[in-house]
């Protein structure tokens, strides 16, 4: 089982998973209209350029923006969860090991106290935002079943992880449940709302275009937006 999960499966979800994002980023952008969506490729190109990029950079940026302010507690819990997201299956050692004994390949690996404390944050920062979505009044009435599914989907990966490698019995069967979940939240990114993970650039961008072309002086130069 355990050569299965890491093997063919593993292949199947990496498959999934990168050709799911490119078919989503791709049918994302053919769909926009530049009248409709205001996102132009060849007028104006320098004000669009750079309204994508400051619009993107402020929102990369903890507190870069004023939502962001606005709401510090979850801006918090928001960028420890998705820096942890990012971080930790990159640089755990022992996916690393994994890719160099499957493919040949590894990165340069973080200790494993510090994997072991971002692992923490980000099962802490999304029990955050679970709460957050259950005692606020104006984000519980637009929660889900299915965000909340999606919220764990994201975090089984983590919970498996501690639990394969701090278990003393049973740690084979907790690695290949470890295995499943991340293989399960990749499958799931390009086909669920999970997108965001590359559609927020997008997104981000065509707003900034927008805005970076209206606010450069170009409104009243015969754009029919």
């Amino acid at each position: 089982m355990y050569e299965f999960v890491t093997g063919p499966l593993a292949w199947l979800a990496f498959i999934v998973f990168f050709v799911g994002i490119v078919v989503k980023l791709v049918l994302y952008i053919r769909g926009l209209d530049w009248k409709l969506d205001r996102v132009t490729y060849s007028v104006n190109t320098s004000y669009g350029v750079r309204g994508a990029l400051r619009s993107i950079g402020f929102w990369l940026m903890p507190y870069g923006t004023q939502s962001y302010r606005n709401n510090p507690g979850f801006t918090l819990a928001l960028f420890v969860m998705h820096i942890g997201l990012i971080l930790t299956p990159i640089f755990l050692l022992g996916h690393n090991i994994l890719l160099a004994e499957r493919w040949g390949v590894s990165l340069p690996s973080l200790p494993e106290g510090a994997t072991d404390v971002l692992t923490v944050c980000v099962i802490a920062a999304a029990l955050v935002l679970l709460l957050r979505r259950i005692a606020l009044p104006e984000v519980r009435i637009i929660t889900t079943a299915y965000d909340v599914l999606l919220l764990a989907i994201a975090v089984a990966p983590f919970v498996s992880g501690l639990l394969a490698h701090y278990a003393h019995d049973n740690g084979q069967l907790w690695t290949i449940v470890h295995v499943l979940c991340g293989e399960v939240f990749l499958v799931a990114i390009p086909l669920t709302k999970l997108s965001h993970f590359v559609l927020f650039f997008a997104t981000r961008a065509q707003l900034g275009m927008d805005y970076g072309i209206k606010r450069g002086g170009m409104k009243s130069k015969g754009i029919a937006w």
